[in-house]
């Protein structure tokens, strides 16, 4: 009783604060962790008890392992000490990887056992290793603490098996998370090149640390430490304390408890705590007590931290001018296995200096080595350095003898070298961003102008070939954009995708352009409706103006929003200086012109509820591998129509830059196209034999994009299946056979999104191009890396931030830089299958689908 009431007085900060009644505390409830920082042994488990599922797992594999005549474990004498039944850890992964085709290479095996061993159903003979492919001894703990019992049995060995079949992949998931504990419980030094590049990438997404810079983040992956509490009630420092540690929470959550008032916070997943500490010598400020049961923190200890902070401060290089900082360099760490033929890296500067850092460092010579810095400056310049700006720039550079005709032979060589380099780099950019330039007049003013200064100077022959090339680009691009000048485009009526004006199936490799036209509805409170014609690129603004115009609505604009209403009801408004408005809309959207006070009584159209319009066909007469081969075709078309700049007018907002992201709306609404047409399929499907045959069509479907490295496709199909419409059908699901439900589980799996989608970045990180890639996740990294760092740092480019972004933006080019061959399926109706997959009937309202799923399937009552 004394116990409860010391731990109800203290959850209320109430609790005694002079060091004697903190010391009578630490021997009763709640616990105290001992004040100074501690470094967990890899060695140990990181729970009291393990789990039930691992408990299975660990009794299965040990079953069939006792049961294996030719089995590694054997009584072996350790130091003259006999110990029973323990083998090599090279024993363990070898039987492993032959146990299941699932396992496919030594360290996932390896990953596999830890993973049983920081739960305790595996330990080290001496308890001094975590799992490694070795030759050190493991056992199991049943055989340590003699508890294990006889022979298995026949039906022992039958149910291990079993076991095995259903349940390995889950092991084979926690695999790597097993992995990443262990190294973060190792001390610094015991820490391989491989694995401070793991921790590292893991670093890279974790939220606490996105305003750090990349060196320090490089640098914290060597010190920062991993530790896991078992119990609640536990406390992790007293109000008082001296501050030693940061810390993050990985999994679950802690209360913030302050003398006198009690607990004042929860935080939780993702959040931190103790980041003073590391910057002043204040006592803490509160304490902090584990509110859940087996708390997985992150901690970075001050002496550590404070060294890092030194490091970087010596290693940092400032430009000055004018006595105030216009480039921030950083002395580039050696890398084992990398080369950079550059000592210092870019941190930020203004646009000029950087510009002019980038023509005197990064081009012109032979220049060897690994650095982003000239591709990472081509690609988001256009967020802080717009394309004006950077023509005159690189036209000062070039024309730079034009001030004075006098030069000695060194200045003249100085100016030469400087055009070259201005040449080079118009190269690369034509490189990196291809069509993008050539839609600038001033660049292709600015090409012709260099094309003419390099013709006349006999100086500057070598660069005839290179600038010939560049208007050998330019002259095509023009053609063919003068060839599809005037393409219009249209946004049926009924929820379909937008398509060519002149016909129903949009051309391979079209690409929606700014000043095409489109064709597209605007309603009004009462459903009528104008049809309006504009280009693209139109703003919000021009279009409800027009609209109420046209529906007689005489409000002045200011009095008036475009709005876009969905199916369910939910309202969306548009910037005026919005474009691309019509690509925008949601599946079953429509627009609407409202005056702004009674944009609460807006409400979607009747048919809004319904399906969009579709082809009809019977699935059931089409072949699934085929089906699969079309639809990835046809995303190919579109993926390969979305332009990289297109991710950072999404994220910075695009009327920041007056740019379009019409081809990017279209390849994520067909996203959300796959996704619910297959929830409407499975939902529209009465017969339960027919539902059952759709629900394996589905998965193998899944399957098919899979091996096609159609990876959005796949994500969109397993997400539709794991709709609470679809997953709810229990009768359904059960009728499947094993091997589908297995499938799906390891699909699930794959689409797994935590730690950042942790399982699809392992995966995708050994596919070669081409693939089609998860888009969404894309954009959340854009997002990650906008939010997270500020563009702007004492009047500086935050250029970190502008590497972070490149990073993703190159994802595209890799994805893209094979092109698509696969080999066709013997076909069948070519056509019908192509048309049907370019328009497919979909249901987007939820509460909708779930009515229809419930009608099918009646919950059954308990």
């Amino acid at each position: 009783m004394n116990d409860i009431i010391t731990s109800c007085k203290f959850k209320n900060g109430f609790g005694p604060a002079s060091q004697q009644q903190q010391q009578q505390q630490s021997n009763s409830s709640p616990t105290k962790r001992p004040l100074s920082p501690d470094h967990p042994n890899p060695a140990l488990p990181i729970t009291e008890s393990a789990s039930p599922a691992m408990n299975r797992m660990g009794w299965a594999l040990r079953t069939l392992l006792v049961a294996d005549n030719s089995s590694c474990l054997k009584d072996r004498k350790v130091s003259g000490k006999l110990i029973r039944k323990c083998a090599p850890g090279t024993e363990f992964v070898d039987w492993l990887v032959n146990l299941s085709s699932i396992v496919h290479t030594r360290a996932q095996a390896a990953g596999m056992w830890q993973a049983l061993l920081e739960e305790g159903i595996l330990s080290h003979v001496n308890k001094e290793q975590p799992f490694k492919d070795k030759c050190f001894l493991y056992r199991f703990r049943v055989d340590e603490e003699g508890t294990a019992g006889g022979p298995p049995s026949t039906d022992d060995i039958n149910a291990a098996n079993e076991h095995i079949r259903e349940s390995l992949s889950n092991l084979y998931q926690r695999g790597p998370d097993a992995t990443l504990r262990m190294i973060l419980r190792k001390t610094s030094h015991e820490r391989t090149p491989e694995e401070l590049e793991l921790v590292f990438e893991e670093l890279l997404h974790i939220a606490a640390l996105s305003h750090l810079s990349t060196s320090i983040k490089r640098e914290l992956s060597s010190i920062i430490v991993f530790e896991a509490h078992a119990q609640a009630g536990t406390i992790l420092f007293s109000q008082g304390d001296e501050g030693r540690s940061w810390y993050i929470i990985l999994k679950g959550s802690v209360d913030v408890v302050i003398h006198g008032k009690g607990t004042v916070a929860t935080l939780k997943s993702g959040d931190d705590f103790g980041k003073l500490a590391l910057i002043n010598d204040a006592p803490r400020a509160a304490t902090i007590v584990l509110k859940e049961n087996n708390c997985h923190l992150l901690r970075v200890d001050k002496e550590h931290f404070n060294r890092i902070l030194r490091d970087v401060e010596a290693n940092t290089l400032r430009l000055q001018e004018h006595g105030k900082d216009v480039l921030v360099l950083e002395r580039v760490a050696k890398q084992r296995g990398q080369h950079s033929a550059f000592k210092y890296t870019v941190m930020s500067g203004t646009p000029s200096k950087m510009l002019e850092h980038l023509l005197e460092t990064r081009l012109g010579g032979q220049i060897s080595g690994v650095d982003p810095f000239l591709d990472d400056f081509l690609l988001t310049h256009i967020v802080f350095m717009p394309v004006v700006q950077l023509v005159d720039e690189l036209a000062n550079y070039f024309h730079c003898d034009s001030h004075d005709g006098s030069q000695t032979p060194e200045e003249r060589d100085y100016i030469l070298n400087f055009k070259k380099r201005v040449i080079q780099f118009m190269q690369k950019w034509v490189m990196a961003v291809r069509h993008a330039a050539f839609d600038e007049p001033s660049v292709c003013d600015f090409i012709e102008d260099l094309a003419a200064e390099v013709e006349a100077d006999p100086e500057l022959q070598e660069e005839t070939s290179i600038i010939h090339n560049i208007l050998t680009q330019m002259a095509r691009y023009q053609d063919d954009r003068n060839q599809n000048a005037g393409q219009k485009w249209k946004l049926p009526p009924n929820g379909q995708p937008i398509c060519l004006f002149s016909g129903n199936i949009t051309p391979s490799k079209t690409v929606i352009r700014p000043d095409d036209d489109i064709i597209f509805r605007v309603y009004c409170a009462d459903h009528t409706y104008c049809t309006l014609r504009f280009p693209l690129h139109t703003t919000a603004e021009i279009i409800k103006a027009c609209a109420a115009d046209k529906l007689q609505l005489n409000r002045g604009p200011e009095d008036l929003s475009l709005v876009e209403v969905k199916s369910n009801g939910e309202r969306s408004l548009f910037k005026d200086n919005d474009v691309s408005i019509p690509t925008g809309l949601s599946l079953n959207g429509r627009l609407f012109v409202s005056v702004k006070d009674h944009i609460d009584g807006l409400t979607p159209l009747p048919e809004q509820e319904g399906a969009t319009e579709g082809i009809d066909m019977d699935l059931e007469m089409l072949s699934t591998k085929e089906l699969a081969y079309h639809i990835t075709i046809f995303d190919w078309d579109l993926f390969w129509a979305v332009h990289e700049y297109e991710l950072l007018y999404h994220t910075f907002g695009r009327h920041h830059f007056g740019k379009i992201t019409a081809n990017l709306d279209v390849f994520l609404r067909r996203f959300n196209e796959l996704q619910y047409w297959i929830v409407t399929e499975m939902v529209s499907t009465p017969s339960m034999s027919k539902r059952v045959g759709l629900l394996r069509k589905f998965i193998k479907l899944a399957a098919y994009c899979k091996e096609y490295q159609n990876l959005n496709a796949f994500f969109a199909i397993v997400m539709g299946l794991s709709n609470m419409a679809v997953s709810r059908l229990q009768q359904t699901w059960e009728k499947i056979p094993s091997k589908f439900r297995k499938l799906y589980q390891e699909f699930e799996a794959l689409i797994d999104p935590s730690r950042n989608h942790r399982a699809y970045r392992v995966f995708v990180g050994k596919l070669q191009p081409p693939l089609i890639p998860f888009m969404p996740l894309l954009l959340k990294d854009m997002t990650f890396a906008h939010e997270g760092n500020k563009t702007s740092i004492d009047g500086l480019v935050n250029f970190e931030k502008m590497h972070m972004m490149a990073q993703t933006m190159r994802t595209l080019r890799f994805c893209r830089s094979r092109s698509l061959g696969l080999e066709p399926p013997s076909p069948k109706s070519e056509g019908e299958v192509r048309s049907f997959i370019s328009c497919l009937r979909v249901i987007d309202n939820q509460r909708v689908l779930t009515a229809m799923s419930q009608k099918i399937e009646p919950s059954r009552k308990i």
